[in-house]
């Protein structure tokens, strides 16, 4: 018989937990959640007060009796699940399971899985947060109402089998809207005008960009304008007017949160959200390492605080200054939030003496890389700051505005070990102190040559997954635990699609979205379901009752269900007739919305059962033979412009739409290039 019975999530957790306890504490995993919601049906009785019926999860019934075994010949039984909200949750399932009272003193739980943090968390059990349990389950009804409500539309109206999410079509919404203001961007064009002046004293030549006129911005976006100001400063002296010296600090970031651990996982190393929330479960849960053992590596995961306890501050202290020397550390604290949970610390190493080089040999590759991201952002935390000299080059040339900036790494403080990403692709930009003489006022600067640069404003950039994150936590949508999930389920549902990096919606997306919009507008927008993170976090301190969330929440939404379900009985969507025969039965194909976008059907279906790929034309003829023209996409979803009849009696091709009544140039580079994408495309097929 074990004295005591310990209850975790996963396997690995619990064989990094074993070691540090006695042979009378027997230590096992409950494989996540035990109990759930029916998947066969919506399992939540409206009428009778939003009631929950909870099942047992299917294929876990010899676990469950083997878990109840277990604790039935323990002394004492501990509910050790993730230190989180869903955690929570899982303690709370397990208790009902095991014939636990809810008021029990057997939950703990481990920010941190070290010998020190078990033993004194074990030391200091507590009760079951029927708080934080309250906030789970309030999100899982409103979702398992938004989703089993409005799905079925969706089924009636586009096609069976799509789902919408409370969070999720949110996310959509937010990628839709970015791409349409991508395709309804029209470039502006602006010029910029460089001006190269010398130094005779020093015989040092260095550039200054034009920034005004009268001292006010100036903005130049025709090439006569550039003219007019080009031929003025052909006739001017330029004079320095005033030079500044100084020094500039730039401080390290925070350590990790959740949010920004996958955007910075994100745009260093190229993983995936779902991929990095992985692989620091696994460092949170325990690394095999020689001579001791299996070990968690980070503190837990699923964070919103950049807060770090005073044990770990005084070993990053020890560590900065025996490895850079004192002048590298700086005691620094961050501040979290106002919206923060703030139930956790920030993401950091348990143990400064595991170096990321130390223990490469124990970790795969994936492991390594995030982990000494972590480790490195951690450390850089508690460093001391990065000083730049920095001198600017005020320079008047008549009526005209000119500026020079540069600076120069003098002290690199924390950026010896670790500089932010975007960080990184700033400095990169930096015009060095040394290629800038030593100025004064109203000297005379020589004209050497004046440069022009014609450019075009560009569209907003698609989405990534990683600045998708950041808008989401911007706009309060989602919490630390529900990004990976949110993004995983939007692509898994072919809502969105992933093409090199960028997040762009599908043609079923924009349909979704589309009806979601018109008809639940008030439900799938950005504010909504940041109130409702408010009002969730609410119940997880106790200020509001669970059942009274979703109560307010269903008197309208319903009212909202019954006009939308009435309205959309008398909407029919009709389908679009192509101009395309059936080569089978004659008839006109009809343009229909498959998983992976459009394609042709016979609309005599089921006797007649043929479908065609889809091919969208324009209404401009081909400049070369007057054939249709056909839009298609190549990977990096640009579209280009190609005649139904190339390559077998027409080599029409090219990447702009053509105009009525202009004639074709062909152009091999053009060609070539399109091509190229056309063949990396099938390739990656």
């Amino acid at each position: 018989m074990a004295d005591r019975l310990i209850i975790v999530e996963s396997p690995a957790k619990a064989n990094t937990i074993k070691k540090f306890l006695g042979g009378s504490t027997k230590v096992v995993a409950s494989m996540g959640h035990v109990r759930d919601l029916p998947k066969s049906k919506m399992g939540i009785d409206i009428e009778n007060d939003f009631e929950l019926q909870y099942i047992n999860i299917r294929g876990k019934a010899s676990l469950i009796n083997s878990l109840k075994k277990e604790a039935k010949a323990a002394k004492k039984i501990y509910l050790a699940t993730d230190p989180d909200r869903e955690g929570e949750a899982i303690a709370w399932h397990l208790a009902y399971l095991l014939g636990i009272d809810e008021n029990e003193i057997c939950r703990v739980t481990f920010n941190e899985i070290t010998k020190e943090t078990v033993k004194e968390s074990i030391k200091n059990p507590r009760k079951i947060d029927l708080n934080l349990t309250d906030a789970q389950q309030a999100r899982r009804t409103l979702d398992r109402i938004v989703g089993y409500k409005i799905s079925p539309l969706l089924w009636k109206k586009v096609r069976r089998g799509l789902s919408a999410g409370r969070v999720q079509s949110v996310a959509v919404k937010l990628i839709v809207d970015r791409e349409e203001e991508i395709e309804k961007f029209v470039p502006e064009e602006y010029w910029n005008i460089i001006v190269i002046v010398l130094d005779e004293k020093t015989k040092t030549k260095f550039e200054s960009r034009l920034i005004g006129k009268n001292d006010k911005k100036i903005e130049l976006h025709s090439e006569e304008e550039v003219k007019k100001v080009k031929k003025d400063l052909d006739n001017e002296k330029f004079i320095v007017k005033d030079v500044k010296v100084g020094e500039r600090k730039k401080n390290p970031t925070p350590p990790f949160t959740t949010s920004t651990m996958q955007q910075e996982a994100s745009r260093k190393l190229g993983f995936s959200i779902k991929k990095t929330m992985s692989v620091a479960q696994g460092l949170y849960e325990g690394i095999k390492i020689p001579d001791r053992g299996t070990t968690g590596l980070i503190t837990y995961m699923r964070t919103d605080s950049t807060r770090i306890s005073e044990e770990a501050r005084k070993a990053a202290k020890e560590h900065i200054e025996e490895k850079y020397g004192s002048d590298y550390y700086e005691n620094r604290y961050f501040k979290t939030k106002a919206d923060a949970q703030d139930a956790h610390e920030a993401i950091r190493p348990s143990y400064i003496s595991l170096a990321p080089e130390d223990i490469k040999e124990s970790l795969t590759a994936d492991q390594y890389k995030l982990y000494r991201l972590i480790y490195n952002r951690f450390i850089a935390s508690q460093m001391s700051s990065a000083i730049y000299d920095t001198i600017t080059v005020d320079i008047s040339a008549g009526e005209y505005n000119l500026r020079t900036t540069g600076q120069s790494l003098k002290f690199k403080g924390f950026m010896t070990l670790y500089v932010e990403t975007l960080d990184e692709e700033k400095e990169s930009e930096d015009i060095g102190i040394a290629s800038i003489p030593m100025l004064n006022k109203q000297d005379v600067l020589n004209k050497e040559e004046i440069k022009t640069k014609q450019s075009f404003t560009e569209p907003p950039a698609r989405y990534t997954e990683a600045s998708l994150v950041k808008t989401l936590e911007e706009k309060g949508i989602g919490r630390p635990s529900t990004y990976a999930p949110t993004i995983t389920t939007i692509l898994a549902r072919n809502y969105i699609e992933k093409i090199q990096k960028q997040l762009t919606p599908t043609e079923l997306g924009k349909i979704v979205n589309k009806l979601l919009i018109e008809n639940f507008g008030d439900i799938i927008n950005v504010t909504f379901t940041a109130n409702m993170e408010d009002e969730f976090d609410k119940v997880a301190v106790g200020d509001k009752k669970w059942k009274e969330v979703i109560r307010e929440f269903y008197g309208p939404f319903e009212v909202i269900l019954e006009k939308v379900e009435k309205e959309l009985e008398h909407v029919k969507i009709e389908e679009e007739v192509s101009d395309v025969p059936c080569e089978k039965c004659g008839s006109m194909m009809v343009i229909k919305m498959g998983r992976y976008g459009k394609f042709l059907a016979c609309p005599n279906y089921p006797e007649c059962k043929n479908t065609k790929p889809f091919v969208e034309t324009i209404d401009v003829p081909c400049p070369k033979c007057g054939a249709k023209v056909q839009i298609r996409k190549t990977k990096k979803r640009r579209n280009y412009y190609i005649c139904e009849n190339n390559p077998k009696s027409c080599d029409y091709i090219s990447w702009n739409k053509p105009k009525e009544g202009e004639t074709f140039e062909k152009d091999d580079s053009v060609v070539e290039e399109i091509n190229e994408e056309v063949k990396n495309k099938t390739n990656s097929k």
